[in-house]
């Protein structure tokens, strides 16, 4: 197929989406995904970072029900069909949202991590970094926490559809680690044990009403002064005979269960 005839293929694609909404079903993310930002150019890219931004700002005002596709492609400045081009529902923005956080969480971290001299410093990085992207964001993430206990929603942070910006989340806990002297099992596993910690402390996060959500802010540091304990003590000799055995056992639950792969 030439790329002109892609072209019209696509546009009647989103003319056929756009109908569709119109006589009131929501249009699937199965049938009809975003483009690549790869593929765009420089000009697809900025109308699609355009919409993005006024997507992101309607959710803040209005929340993430409130807002139409309608109203963000006016806000946008754009025709409603060419804004079901870059994005085919609200729920593929957000998708889009997600990934800005890895990335820009991914950008952050790395900038900064260089400044810590211990574990605690990086960890500290690693978590409050996350925090203070998402920070204007507690209300959207209010209205996405209820998609989390569906695994098959394409919201769900603990779905298929989000493995990808999972798997980037674990690379940056990964990374805050460093060259810590760990246990080769609990290196293995202390990324995923870092993210689950990280979306607990988000929950709480998005609900904490105190000044600039100061509760959570004391209550990471606290944690992340014991964790940085724990992974002290993981290394102890004079525990390992006390402390394999569990590990073991830890793992196992956590294989069997399907929570994490098998280390092999």
């Amino acid at each position: 197929m030439s790329a002109t005839s892609r072209t019209k293929a696509e546009v009647t694609e989103v003319q056929t989406g756009v109908a569709v909404q119109a006589a009131g079903s929501q249009p699937s993310l199965v049938e009809h995904e975003s483009p690549v930002p790869a593929t765009l150019g420089k000009k697809g890219e900025m109308t699609r970072q355009q919409i993005l931004s006024a997507a992101l700002n309607l959710f803040r005002e209005r929340g993430f029900d409130a807002a139409t596709m309608r109203d963000i492609a006016e806000s946008a400045g754009m025709s409603l069909g060419a804004s079901y081009y870059y994005f085919p529902s609200k729920e593929s923005i957000v998708s889009a949202y997600y990934d800005y956080v890895q990335q820009e969480h991914k950008v952050r971290v790395e900038r900064e991590i260089s400044k810590a001299k211990n574990l605690r410093q990086r960890l500290g990085i690693a978590f409050h970094t996350k925090l203070d992207i998402i920070q204007n964001d507690r209300r959207l993430l209010v209205a996405l926490f209820r998609y989390g206990g569906d695994p098959h929603h394409p919201l769900s942070w603990f779905g298929p559809a989000t493995s990808r910006q999972r798997e980037l989340s674990m690379a940056v806990f990964a990374h805050a680690l460093g060259d810590q002297k760990l246990p080769k099992d609990v290196r293995y596993f202390a990324p995923l044990a870092l993210w689950a910690l990280h979306m607990g402390l988000i929950l709480y996060f998005v609900n904490d009403s105190s000044d600039e959500q100061r509760r959570t802010r004391r209550l990471l540091d606290g944690t992340l002064d014991l964790v940085t304990r724990a992974f002290d003590l993981a290394t102890a000799p004079v525990l390992q005979p006390i402390l394999r055995p569990i590990r073991k056992r830890v793992t196992e639950l956590l294989t069997d269960a399907g929570l994490a792969p098998n280390p092999g």
